[in-house]
């Protein structure tokens, strides 16, 4: 009999990556989907999925809807992907990111464990929790020091899966993943402003290209490759929480060298900083340490950051070049 499993933020980058991953190993598959004015599904369409996932009407907020999701997908593993996960957004709206990152996440646990108590659950945890880092590499060990209110809901979040853990033996762990990236990733995330940015410039829509802080530095990896670390962690014989990473850091200016060069053009000649976008806490460095999920789940990024952004890059210009926006 196959497993089935839910994923909420399903029409998101990683449960579009998620859903793909499960299906191919033979899962039921349901996605929680909050209703919007507008589709949001098409990340599931591009990968060729959305025919085979069954999306449930529902929100982190609202415990009911949570219940019935629970009900009906009758979840073996249940994967909380959702949440309002721009940085960014967080400082102009952190009551609702607090509400939807943080309390959603205990929401979905308290509903797992009088719904589903034999499910296994997955929390989304992010590299945003070290913020103001205490050490490099960060690890599984490393201090937290959030720097956003998206940072300090993630932290009530992985603190209340390990509260639940402890508290009702519920295997439930969090996956603190750092920055993944792919042609998937929303507008707003400056990865894929930069390629998008690219592509405006290179097909004559734009001529220029307005940043923040060049000189912040991340451990970027492809998406599709952290999704595969995600499903590891809940086959585990306890559940454990595990730092997901390339172990490399990269610059913002560097990134757009490298996604400038694709395109044949000089970053240096379109891209602008605009203290707009320069936030009240930065976070200068993250690189993380995934030598633990490397050595217990036999995990391994697959996905080289060049060829990422390459592969980000030749998405974005097939776009403009089709006249199709995302």
């Amino acid at each position: 009999m196959s497993k089935s499993a839910l994923i909420t933020g399903i029409s998101g980058q990683d449960g579009a990556y998620l859903s793909r991953l499960l299906l191919e190993k033979g899962y039921e598959v349901y996605g929680l989907l909050a209703r919007r004015a507008t589709a949001t599904t098409w990340r599931l369409e591009e990968l060729g999925v959305l025919e085979s996932v069954r999306l449930l009407e529902g929100d982190l907020t609202d415990f009911s809807s949570l219940i019935s999701a629970l009900k009906e997908s009758r979840a073996d593993e249940v994967y909380n992907l959702a949440a309002q996960s721009f940085v960014g957004t967080s400082w102009r709206q952190p009551l609702l990111t607090g509400q939807v990152t943080g309390l959603g996440a205990v929401n979905l646990l308290e509903a797992t464990r009088l719904e589903r108590p034999e499910a296994r659950f997955y929390q989304a945890s992010t590299s945003e929790l070290f913020g103001r880092v205490h050490e490099t590499p960060q690890r599984e060990t490393t201090p937290f020091h959030p720097r956003s209110p998206y940072g300090v809901s993630k932290l009530y979040a992985h603190w209340s899966v390990i509260n639940f853990r402890e508290s009702y033996d519920m295997y439930c762990c969090s996956g603190i993943l750092f920055n993944h990236e792919s042609p998937l990733r929303g507008l707003e995330f400056v990865t894929r402003k930069i390629t998008d940015g690219v592509a405006r410039i290179k097909t004559g829509k734009s001529d220029r290209l307005l940043l923040g802080n060049l000189d912040a530095r991340r451990d970027w990896g492809f998406a599709g490759d952290y999704v595969e670390a995600m499903w590891a962690m809940l086959q585990q014989d306890s559940p454990v929480d595990y730092v997901v990473a390339t172990g490399r850091t990269t610059s913002v200016g560097d990134f757009c060298k490298l996604a400038f060069d694709c395109a044949g053009l000089n970053w240096k000649d379109y891209v602008e900083t605009d203290p707009a976008f320069l936030r009240p806490a930065e976070v200068e460095l993250l690189c993380g340490d995934p030598s633990k999920a490397q050595k217990e789940l036999g995990w391994e990024p697959k996905v080289k950051l060049e060829e990422l952004v390459a592969m980000m890059v030749e998405a974005d210009l097939a776009r403009h070049r089709s006249k199709v926006s995302a």
